[in-house]
């Protein structure tokens, strides 16, 4: 590893002025860096136990547990359709050319909406 520092990506989620927005977060990747192609996010939860502070008050027991998050994108360049497929029905989604015919009717569903509403 050279002299620069490691990028850490931070995830972040859109908040708009009434108090709504996106449930999908966002990483801002900067001008000389790549998305990550796996991210490391710990889970927490409370146990429901307690244990003594450094004040003697209850504190809650924290469980953690590390996951790990693949860009899929990544993945579909470098395994095969059979491979990949395995991957997403692994993941509970449906194999690519089903998700892409589905996607393909949404998109002109959604077409076909705007130009009748012109």
């Amino acid at each position: 590893m050279s002299n620069k520092q490691r990028w850490i990506p931070e995830i972040m989620y859109e908040e708009a002025q009434d108090g709504d927005g996106s449930q999908i977060p966002f990483i801002m990747v900067p001008e000389n860096e790549d998305m990550p192609g796996l991210l490391y996010i710990f889970e927490s939860r409370e146990t429901g136990e307690f244990e003594p502070g450094a004040e003697g008050e209850e504190v809650p027991v924290i469980e953690w547990d590390l996951h790990q998050y693949a860009d899929m994108s990544a993945l579909k360049n470098r395994l095969s359709h059979i491979e990949y497929d395995n991957l997403r029905f692994a993941l509970g989604l449906e194999p690519l050319v089903v998700a892409m015919k589905k996607g393909t009717t949404i998109t002109e569903k959604v077409r076909n909406n705007v130009s009748e509403e012109k």
